[in-house]
């Protein structure tokens, strides 16, 4: 679902010439998002290999997609606050659509 979300977004605001606005707490906030995720998803993905629970890290690397997708917001946002690069966020999500869908394929279908 996230993946066919950031496929339609993305293509809408570079087909509109969506032009973002930024702010540094805006940014800021974003750097803590995505540094917390990775953390959990860190977190999550050690802890279910120690106790073997697929579960656990199944939900690590969905975390780590948020903390992906918070990331290239943040690419996004410090691309169009420096360089005038309002095209960096969308471009960033379909990155994204690529790996979330290389995920849930790997989750559904494939093993560690």
């Amino acid at each position: 679902m996230l993946a066919a979300y950031l496929l339609v977004q993305s293509t809408w605001v570079l087909v509109a010439g969506f032009r973002p606005h930024h702010s540094p707490l805006g940014i800021a906030s974003t750097a803590v998002t995505a540094a917390v995720m990775f953390a959990l998803a860190f977190g999550k993905a050690r802890t279910g290999a120690a106790l073997v629970n697929p579960v656990l890290k199944t939900e690590g690397r969905v975390t780590l997609i948020d903390g992906l997708l918070a990331a290239a917001v943040l690419v996004g946002l410090v691309l169009n606050s420096l360089a005038g690069l309002w095209w960096a966020d969308p471009l960033a999500g379909y990155v994204l659509v690529y790996y979330a869908v290389r995920e849930v394929k790997e989750i559904f279908f494939g093993e560690d």
